[in-house]
Formats: structure tokens, C-alpha cells, sequence
């Protein structure tokens, strides 16, 4: 019997089928783009510091997700900064990779999501961070690393 899960519709509108094991092993780097996951990474953790994000946690996703490689979770103390941080993220991205990575919620401020694809930059206000905790879904427990 054929597993649908297994199953993927690729651009061309094509099936193509995913392999459990390839799909868990690390992404190859660097990329055909010229930059890998972690020169993203390193950017966004930069990027972050420089813009005076809060409680920055970043969080390897290779063999666990096929959604990204890294997903890094932080705090602005305002809607205003979250923006801030998240507006400026995304301009570091453009000059330095001429990568444009899709966004949401920046017009509210209180969770704004960055995809560059490679990376996802997930950017809270304290309240929402707490209320959505993130980190207890996707952390690894102690000992099972």
C-alpha cells in the first residue's frame, strides 16, 4: 500500500516521494545560493545582539524538522522595538545575502515571524513569548540529546 505521507507535490505539480531517512539527515552546506544555514545564523544572531534583543535562543532543528535548519526564538521589550528588531533583521538579510525572507506580523509588533528558509527568527513581546512558549515545544529534554 502507498503511504501519502511519504509524498510530496513539487513546482512542476509533480509527486515526488521523501525518504524518512534523507529527509532526517542535515542539510548539505554550503547552499548554491553561496551563503550556508549557519552564515545565516550567524547574521541573525548578530543582528539580534547589535538591536538588543532579550533572551535570544536559538535552537537546532537538522534531523528534527524539515521546515528549517536553526529556528532562533527572542523578546523586544515593546511593539515598537519587536518591529524595530524585525525590520532591521530583515534589511541585514537583503545587503548581505540579497536574500528576501518572508515575514509576518510585523504591523501588530507583538510576534513577528521570519522565514529565510534556512533559518525561522521568531520575535515576541515578553507577554506573547510566555503565553505561546515556544521553546518547551521544540528544545531538546535534558538527557536525550
Amino acid at each position: 500500500m502507498l503511504d501519502w505521507t511519504k509524498l510530496s507535490l513539487q513546482e512542476d505539480r509533480s509527486l515526488s516521494y521523501i525518504d524518512p531517512a534523507a529527509a532526517a539527515a542535515p542539510a548539505p552546506e554550503p547552499s548554491s545560493a553561496g551563503y550556508s544555514a549557519q552564515d545565516v545564523l550567524d547574521l541573525v544572531l548578530q543582528s539580534l545582539d547589535d538591536d538588543k534583543a532579550e533572551e535570544v535562543v536559538q535552537i537546532d532543528l537538522r534531523g528534527r524538522s524539515s521546515v528549517a535548519d536553526y529556528m532562533v526564538i527572542c523578546s523586544g521589550r515593546s511593539s515598537r522595538q519587536v518591529a524595530a528588531i524585525s525590520e532591521k533583521l530583515l534589511e541585514r538579510l537583503k545587503e548581505r545575502f540579497r536574500l528576501t525572507a518572508r515575514s509576518e506580523g510585523k504591523e501588530t509588533g507583538d510576534w513577528v515571524l521570519i522565514d529565510t528558509g534556512d533559518v525561522v527568527v521568531h520575535v515576541f513581546r515578553p507577554e506573547v513569548r510566555e503565553f505561546y512558549q515556544l521553546e518547551r515545544m521544540w528544545q531538546v529534554p535534558p538527557g536525550k540529546a
